[in-house]
């Protein structure tokens, strides 16, 4: 199975990892590497507190030691884990909120991100300090509701399209759906605030195919 991109999702929600397979679906193709979407069993329901965070960094290694891949997605909009499991592989290992980002400055100037819960605000913060892409960050909002409320085709649709809607109006020239357990909604959401939508772990799929290419 060496020869998959291995997308895992460090939470053990089994509807986020459905989201996140269903989201990565459209890039399948004759002679591309196929993805395989796993959930990570020891990973809380959701990354929402810092220590849910760094609790996954250990799993996820152990897993990509484990498990043969030509390239590793951690599928989640906080990037838990990436430093430590790019130290346990020589394949490339891609964290979706970076890779959203990329693709945000490569088509607006300031771009907005609908976030998870409060908590998961300070974590994107400190990637963008990284990048150095923080000036470039109009607004972020949390949307705090519950994954499996996320995840349900409408439950949280309505609450998405009017937080795009608020960060369009703070200058956000693109959104970043700032939770793998939003991917279902992107297209609506793009709809509803009229700019680039950009789901992460599309994102994400794209530089890893890129990747090994």
């Amino acid at each position: 199975m060496g020869n998959r991109i291995l997308v895992i999702n460090p939470n053990c929600s089994q509807s986020c990892t459905r989201g996140i397979a269903e989201s990565l679906a459209p890039f399948a193709a004759p002679g591309r590497p196929p993805f395989e979407t796993v959930s990570l069993p020891e990973g809380p329901p959701a990354i929402v507190t810092w220590r849910d965070w760094f609790s996954v960094a250990e799993p996820l290694c152990r897993m990509v030691e484990a498990e043969p891949a030509l390239a590793y997605i951690i599928a989640c909009v906080s990037d838990p884990g990436l430093e430590a499991v790019r130290t346990a592989t020589r394949r490339p290992v891609f964290g979706p909120f970076r890779a959203a980002v990329a693709a945000a400055l490569a088509r607006a100037e300031r771009f907005g991100v609908i976030a998870f819960v409060e908590a998961s605000k300070a974590r994107q913060r400190r990637a963008l300090q990284a990048m150095g892409a923080e000036p470039r960050l109009a607004a972020s909002i949390a949307l705090n509701l519950p994954m499996e409320t996320l995840t349900d085709p409408q439950a949280a649709r309505g609450a998405l399209c009017d937080t795009a809607r608020q960060l369009v109006a703070q200058g956000a020239e693109a959104v970043i759906l700032g939770c793998a357990g939003m991917a279902g909604h992107r297209a609506a959401v793009e709809d509803a605030a009229g700019v680039p939508v950009i789901e992460p772990c599309q994102a994400a799929a794209v530089q890893a195919l890129l990747a090994t290419a």
